[in-house]
């Protein structure tokens, strides 16, 4: 069998977050003599507002050699070690998501089991208390975490807040270092091949054409090639995730820079607070069955922090997923494969683990139906998980608007009302290994947002629990003195990674 010739030319269409972080994980391939041009316009703007992370970006700047001191000084980056969700069961009522485990499985049984039977009896304290990461965030504390088993940093997961436009120009530097070529301009035509319908090259507004084998759509909510050009269709799922619309503005700081991102429930959707070194990113995403743009921005700017730093900025999108990210040899990456709100800080994972899987994946000039497929199948796969994941949050509150109402009402699509049932009974969660969120995520949401189960595992009852409530408690203080002995979060910032980029 005659393998295709490899592909020689990549062509992505689109900068921002998306564009640049393909671009810059696709730069050691230049090495190899394979071309990588970037086409993008700076008339057009990016929607820029992902700003939140979860901690696989860590793996991706890792894979890229990336300092993390100096990235952090480049993007007015802080530390995030959770989501705090507010309001979303009754008002004043408030929950952590921290990243991380919650203590140590014992002899096999995992270790929201075993609190749980501790913590009906009143021999164990809250279930943050056994999370490294929530403890810190609580003390507003943090330091690098290290691969010392015996040291409690080991057990601290975090990721960041950054300002998504200074990461792109960030990768921008990195990529076109490594031999990426960007072109300025906006794309006018698409052309595609008579004989298979393949993108053959893009045209620009002044004539100029740039030909490539593979291209890759970063062009937004536009979508210029997967769906203008090829027609891949969207799957909205507007029906489980109403919210359609949301209000962005940055503000000054106010308060203690806390390493965890806030959630604020408001009665047509929910609010966002992003702390970064120079600025907080706020935003009101909402229904605009619910209420309306002027009313969205006003509710926003009365529960800022600090003083506003610009007019408030409107976005419409519909929630939901392209059918195909990967049509002939257009791979979609970013917002034009889909869409999912913010609420748990996916938008970059999704870029992320779409370039990861296209790498793993990677076609020769002869695009073979496999790795298309394999690549559709992750990418729907990906997006409905953490769906599901999104719809738990909004399914299982205790509002009282007609928003939330409707919300608690609605059918949950197949799989998730199974889960959640699973959990009520004995506090059990099963998941696919594919999934991005692990079982502590599920657990931290579930009892957050008020699922008390009615038993534990019978695992539990054969366990010596005189023995085992020492070592939880054990857990408990050794992860209290560790997280107070660490420095404040501002001031490690301040020593370690200050901002060197005027806002």
């Amino acid at each position: 069998m005659n393998a295709a010739p490899p592909i020689r030319s990549v062509v992505i269409v689109g900068g921002g977050t998306a564009g640049w972080m393909a671009a810059a994980a696709l730069a050691r391939m230049v090495a190899g003599g394979v071309s990588v041009t970037l086409v993008e316009s700076d008339a057009i703007g990016t929607v820029g507002v992902g700003e939140a992370t979860i901690p696989p970006i860590r793996t991706f700047n890792a894979m890229l050699g990336i300092d993390e001191r100096a990235f952090l000084a480049a993007t007015q980056g802080s530390i995030k070690l959770g989501i705090e969700f507010v309001d979303w069961n009754a008002p004043g009522h408030a929950y952590l998501h921290p990243f991380g485990e919650f203590g140590f499985d014992i002899e096999g049984v995992r270790f929201h089991q075993i609190w749980q039977k501790l913590h009906a009896a009143g021999q164990a304290g809250p279930l943050d208390d056994y999370c490294f990461s929530a403890v810190a965030a609580r003390l507003n504390r943090f330091l690098p975490s290290n691969n010392d088993s015996s040291s409690a940093l080991s057990r601290l997961v975090y990721a960041y807040h950054f300002d998504a436009g200074l990461y792109a120009r960030f990768l921008r530097d990195y990529a076109e270092a490594r031999g990426v070529v960007r072109v300025e301009g906006r794309i006018t035509e698409t052309p595609l091949r008579a004989t298979d319908g393949h993108v053959e090259a893009v045209v620009l507004e002044d004539g100029t054409r740039i030909e490539g084998a593979l291209f890759l759509d970063c062009s937004g909510f536009r979508s210029l090639i997967i769906e203008q050009a090829l027609h891949a269709g969207y799957e909205d799922w507007t029906h489980w995730l109403p919210c359609d619309r949301a209000v962005a503005v940055p503000s000054a700081n106010a308060g203690p820079l806390h390493p965890y991102t806030r959630a604020t429930a408001r009665p047509a959707g929910w609010q966002w607070r992003i702390p970064l070194q120079h600025r907080t990113g706020n935003g009101y995403v909402y229904s605009s069955a619910h209420v309306s743009d002027d009313e969205a921005a006003a509710t926003l700017l009365a529960n800022l922090e600090g003083a506003p730093l610009a007019d408030p900025r409107m976005l419409r999108f519909v929630t939901g997923r392209r059918k195909q990210a990967w049509v002939r040899n257009v791979v979609a990456i970013g917002l034009s494969s889909g869409f999912l709100e913010p609420l748990e800080s996916t938008s970059i994972h999704l870029i992320q683990s779409g370039i990861t899987r296209l790498l793993a994946l990677f076609p020769d000039s002869g695009f073979g139906d496999v790795e298309r497929d394999a690549y559709n199948a992750f990418s729907r796969s990906q997006f409905e998980r953490v769906r599901d994941f999104v719809i738990l949050h909004y399914h299982l509150n205790g509002r009282a608007e007609p928003f939330w109402q409707g919300l608690r009402d609605m059918a949950l699509p197949d799989g998730l009302a199974e889960r959640i049932a699973l959990f009520r009974n004995r506090g059990r969660i099963f998941r696919h290994e594919d999934e991005l969120f692990a079982e502590p995520s599920w657990v931290a949401v579930l009892r957050g947002q008020g699922v008390d189960p009615a038993g534990w595992d019978p695992l539990v009852e054969a366990l010596d629990m005189p023995r085992v409530g020492q070592m939880v408690e054990r857990i408990q203080s050794t992860f209290r003195r560790a997280a107070e002995a660490m420095p404040d979060h501002a001031a490690w910032l301040a020593q370690h990674a200050p901002a060197r980029t005027e806002p």
